[in-house]
């Protein structure tokens, strides 16, 4: 497949050559929460066919964004990582993210997926860093079959895949319930009260989760006229 490029010296030129094709952005952001296999990325991207799907990750390869790896056991099978100049992404995707969180989304479409592990990337990207001075405390969200986990650190969080060891705080939620929060349609609080969610933990972690991951207002485009 020829690489196609815009032809001009500048950074930003340079940087879309390397990640500005369709489904380029979103295997990184599937890559920034830790190595995943062919498959895992074929289940996450839905509509992405298996020969585009290699012919990027082949590409990423060649640009020395991603790299080969194996799982540790039990699993040892091949997967894909990102280097250290792909983990440099991470900024450039989050920023994305806030972008969209305030200009791009608005109701859910009928024909959209929507996987509750992309919470793991979207925790940071609403993250209130002033909110969390203080604070040390360890969430665990439990979306059905997905668990993920936030480690908040003075001010600093780290999120992953995965329970966590020792959490102060469990939340329990289903998919759709969860789906409205991510859409501003609820709050964990309501879905706490409407039997929708469950909580458990320190009771002062708990209270402080509300103000430590908050979705940005929302804003309308500039519609056109003409």
């Amino acid at each position: 497949m020829e690489q196609r490029t815009y032809n001009q010296y500048c950074a930003t030129a340079r940087t879309l050559d390397l990640v500005g094709d369709r489904w380029t952005l979103l295997l990184i952001r599937e890559l920034l929460t830790g190595p995943k296999r062919f498959g895992d990325l074929q289940h996450s991207l839905r509509g992405l066919g298996t020969g585009l799907l290699a012919a990027r990750m082949k590409h990423l390869e060649r640009e020395g964004l991603v790299r080969k790896v194996t799982l540790p056991p039990p699993a040892r099978t091949p997967a894909y990582a990102l280097t250290p100049a792909g983990e440099g992404l991470e900024p450039v995707v989050l920023a994305l993210a806030r972008w969209g969180l305030t200009w791009a989304m608005d109701e859910p479409r009928e024909q959209e997926a929507f996987h509750p592990g992309w919470a793991v990337l979207g925790l940071k990207a609403c993250f209130d860093a002033e909110a969390a001075a203080g604070l040390r405390a360890l969430y665990e969200f439990r979306v059905e079959e997905e668990v993920f986990h936030a480690r908040v650190d003075d001010g600093a969080v780290e999120t992953v895949h995965g329970p966590a060891q020792h959490p102060d705080v469990v939340i329990t939620i289903g998919r759709e319930a969860f789906r409205d929060l991510a859409a501003s349609r609820s709050t964990l609080a309501e879905a706490i009260n409407g039997g929708a969610a469950s909580a458990s933990g320190d009771q002062q972690a708990l209270r402080r989760l509300h103000h430590l991951f908050r979705l940005p207002a929302p804003r309308t485009r500039p519609a056109r006229t003409s």
